[in-house]
């Protein structure tokens, strides 16, 4: 599977002229140094976090072929720009040590908010993927633990509320990635007091906003969104088109501000993760922040138009 920068290469490569030119370059601008990010609460805490963040999976994975550099260029471009939201997946020990040499260094020791994950079946395999974020990351407490797509739930939730309970994970949570799993989310949400749901929600993967969210509103949860992008197909789809006019209208100037800003008009969204290596990248999509988003007879509209994709 193509990762959301292969795509969006793609994509830009099939840009022609200086006027498609002229709107990347402004839609990757840099944030103005006047201008604060903007942050949601974090339900019940009074804690806000950035908008927009940082999704390194992929990036991560990329450490054996690239090196820590690419990835230590994008953390400090989210910290440049006012974000400091990462989540990030267990991977082997020594990938995860790598990464861990860049977390702890001083810039991103204390500003970044980690939210890591289990993603493993067996007791004691989900203990020993805590251990080792906890140890390679230098992070005693952990900002945010989740179970991933719900797996082997029922075993590893009990230790996850009791590292909550420890101090060693601030905030626990659930993440899912397709719609497959809504039905079983929803459940565990009507049924389990945790404080994030991490759920995919695009322009083009738009379910979420007709049960989770609102649920996730009723109950006071934050949410994280995955998959903006669907893992970069949605660029391959929008290339043979045009940004439309319109889009001026709520301050978007690229097809990837175009899902985002849909992700962000939702107001149970408290932030919205990307992935990328790039920083010119990150820069456009933290920009998605920034300006006007659409209405709901607009996201209709947008809906509709990607439909035809």
């Amino acid at each position: 599977m193509k990762s959301d920068d292969t795509n969006r290469r793609e994509f830009l490569t099939r840009l022609a002229g200086l006027g498609a030119a002229l709107s990347l370059s402004s839609a990757a601008r840099a944030l103005p140094p006047q201008q604060a990010f903007p942050t949601r609460d974090i339900p019940g805490t009074g804690e806000r976090l950035p908008i927009v963040g940082f999704g390194s999976s992929k990036p991560v994975l990329e450490i054996p072929a690239e090196g820590t550099e690419p990835l230590q260029a994008v953390l400090g471009t989210l910290l440049d720009q006012g974000g400091r939201v990462v989540d990030t997946s267990p991977r082997t020990v020594e990938i995860d040590r790598e990464f861990g040499q860049i977390l702890t260094r001083p810039r991103f020791q204390d500003s970044l908010f980690l939210a890591a994950k289990i993603n493993t079946e067996g007791e004691e395999a989900g203990i020993a993927q805590m251990r080792q974020s906890q140890q390679l990351f230098g992070r005693p407490t952990l900002d945010l633990l989740q179970v991933e797509s719900l797996r082997d739930l029922d075993v590893h939730w009990p230790n996850v509320r009791a590292w909550k309970d420890s101090g060693e994970a601030r905030y626990i949570g659930v993440t899912v990635s397709a719609y497959r799993n809504f039905e079983r989310l929803e459940a565990f949400m009507r049924n389990e007091p945790f404080d994030f749901v991490h759920v995919n929600y695009s322009v083009m993967e738009p379910l979420a906003e007709e049960r989770i969210l609102p649920l996730a509103q009723d109950l006071g949860l934050a949410v994280l969104t995955n998959r903006p992008f669907m893992n970069g197909s949605y660029f391959g789809r929008v290339a043979p088109h045009e940004l439309p006019a319109w889009a001026a209208e709520f301050d978007c100037e690229s097809w990837a501000q175009f899902s985002l800003k849909y992700v962000l008009s939702h107001p149970a969204v408290t932030c919205a993760l990307t992935e990328t290596s790039n920083p010119v990248h990150l820069v456009e999509n933290m920009n998605s922040a920034l300006g006007r988003f659409p209405d709901e007879a607009t996201k209709r509209r947008m809906r509709e138009l990607v439909s035809t994709f």
